[in-house]
């Protein structure tokens, strides 16, 4: 049994998970959580045993100099408690770390431990993957779970993936296998810019995790962050043709699947955050308008869209077929030396860590 020192009771608590590696296309999930942490203090109550994990030669330990003494961080898995005020108060627990490399299932367990002991009364999983969606275009972010019941209260996809799978997709299954409420939340990124940072990808998780848990969350600058990533990103497709031409089918086929979607339930989606923004609301954080927050680019997941330079490493996409209209991608990445990439979040893929390569296979977590 794990006992928990330290930790007060929590009120309403979610568990919000992400993990650098397969399941992160652009650090997009990884950052998001590293947001929520920075942005509401988070404190850290614990942190699972590297040794249990992790093969160190996959991810290799770090040695840093703090006052002219040498210190070493190991690759681990680390848990923070925020406590959120307001009308309607709510904690959250934050779980950010590296995939293990080995022993998931006690990896899941224990992370479950923690879950039980903490009266935790849902997870939420947030993922990236590489997929045939322009930067142009607000972020798809596909919310989807393995409970039927959660499904249809939730207004989320249940999943029907079958495939490899990563760590998001077995911790998925876990929660559900032990009565547990799980969600994963899963966002697109341009395979032809895959590299980190994604600040547009992570706003849109941002926002659609907002939505699912009914909490406020500041943004700060990454409004900001994103728009500077989009033109960025504009300007480098300007400057090749090829480029400009893939990302134009990539537009067209797009829109053409949205046009249904332009719906009116869509626009009230939409709507209903501004109002919740303006009038305030759980959480905190400026509205539109308000310090650290720029006017912002709607997304799929409820994101408001844009960029920042992506650091030069652009992959020149081959000319591909016109692809379909879907309404959210599902390729998903494949590294170079890594798990073949599958289809769909996970139900959908996870991209491999950065310095794997970029691709545009499919994958899932």
């Amino acid at each position: 049994m794990i006992e928990l020192e330290g930790v007060p009771e929590l009120i309403d608590p979610v568990m919000v998970a992400a993990f650098e590696g397969w399941n992160d296309a652009g650090d997009a999930a990884s950052t998001a959580v590293a947001h929520l942490d920075r942005e509401w203090k988070g404190e850290v109550f614990a942190a699972l045993d590297a040794e249990d994990y992790y093969d160190f030669q996959v991810n290799r330990p770090t040695v840093w100099l703090d006052n002219g003494v040498r210190k070493i961080t190991w690759p681990t898995t680390r848990l923070s408690v925020v406590r959120i005020g307001g009308e309607k108060p709510r904690d959250l627990v934050l779980v950010r770390g590296i995939e293990p490399s080995m022993r998931w299932r006690s990896f899941c367990n224990e992370i479950l431990g923690f879950a039980h002991e903490l009266g935790v009364e849902m997870v939420v999983i947030l993922g990236a993957l590489l997929g045939d969606t322009p930067h142009t275009r607000p972020v798809p972010v596909s919310g989807v779970t393995s409970d039927p019941d959660l499904a249809r209260t939730m207004d989320l996809e249940e999943t029907r993936y079958e495939g490899p799978t990563g760590i998001v997709g077995i911790l998925q299954e876990a929660c559900t296998h032990a009565g547990v409420p799980a969600v994963s939340l899963w966002a697109a990124v341009p395979h032809y810019v895959s590299q980190p940072p994604n600040p547009k990808a992570t706003l849109a998780l941002l926002n659609r995790l907002e939505d699912l848990i009914d909490l406020r969350i500041p943004l700060g600058e990454l409004p900001e962050d994103a728009r500077a990533w989009q033109l960025g990103v504009d300007q480098l497709a300007s400057e090749d043709s090829e480029v400009a031409e893939y990302v134009q089918t990539l537009e067209e086929a797009r829109d053409t699947a949205e046009l249904p979607e332009a719906s009116g339930e869509a626009i009230a989606r939409e709507f209903e955050r501004y109002l919740r923004r303006r009038d305030g609301g759980p959480g905190q954080g400026p509205g539109p308008g308000g310090p650290g927050q720029g006017p912002g680019i709607a997304t799929e997941g409820g994101d408001t869209s844009y960029l920042r330079e992506t650091g030069g490493g652009r992959t020149r996409p081959p000319k591909p077929e016109q692809p379909g209209p879907e309404a959210a991608p599902e390729p998903g990445p494949e590294s170079e030396a890594g798990p073949e990439s599958e289809a769909g979040p996970e139900s959908a893929p996870e991209p491999p860590r950065e310095g794997e390569g970029s691709e545009d296979g499919d994958g899932e977590e």
